[in-house]
């Protein structure tokens, strides 16, 4: 049987790193599961999730010209889309993926003040809003800095001698 992408295939795991699993497919061919295709959720350690001679069931997601081969256990589940992960959308969001109301330019757009249509939501703070805050915040500490730093060197246009 050839592997082409989008079969599925029992597998077992032969090898562990820590950026995936190596997994032995039936026709002796070795395949990679990166370590973000194991689960739906984080991965922080992956020997959590897989250990060296566990049966797993994999989709094929690439098989590259020099013979390498892309597998992914989290896509060989079959799930109904209402049980599936609700997390960051893939790809580019609607509307072109540009924010709403600055245009992108420091310290404009946007509206300022309560949020439209939220009844009893709280207060969220705007892009804008915490952008201007934290620049504020950078240029204070970095004004500190260079007080601190200046006075250690002897100031402005002090003279060495």
């Amino acid at each position: 049987m050839a592997i082409e992408v989008g079969s599925k295939l029992q597998g077992k795991v032969t090898g562990i790193t820590n950026f995936g699993a190596f997994v032995e497919l039936p026709d002796g061919k070795t395949g990679l599961v990166h370590i973000s295709e194991v689960a739906d959720n984080y991965v922080k350690d992956i020997n959590d999730f897989l250990t060296v001679g566990d049966q797993v069931e994999v989709k094929v997601i690439q098989v590259e010209n020099d013979g390498k081969i892309g597998l992914s256990i989290k896509k060989a589940k079959d799930r109904p889309a209402s049980e599936r992960p609700q997390g960051r959308p893939q790809g580019r969001p609607q509307g072109g993926g540009r924010p709403q109301g600055g245009g992108g330019r420091p310290g404009g757009g946007g509206f300022k003040g309560k949020p439209r249509g939220g009844g009893g939501r709280p207060q969220v703070e705007s892009f804008e809003d915490k952008m201007s805050k934290f620049l504020k915040d950078s240029e204070d500490r970095l004004s500190t800095l260079k007080k601190q730093t200046e006075s250690k060197r002897g100031g402005r246009g002090a003279r060495r001698g």
